[in-house]
């Protein structure tokens, strides 16, 4: 458990890469389900 700066900081970087792609296949999604149930 000696790195756990560097953990911290790792973690700071991704939050905010993984906030922007969880947005994206949020988008994703819902894009898709649109799609689904204007197409049936």
């Amino acid at each position: 458990m000696e790195d756990k700066g560097y953990e911290i900081s790792f973690w700071n970087k991704y939050k905010k890469f993984a906030t922007t792609e969880i947005l994206m296949y949020l988008i994703m999604i819902i894009g898709i389900g649109l799609g689904i149930i204007f197409l049936i």
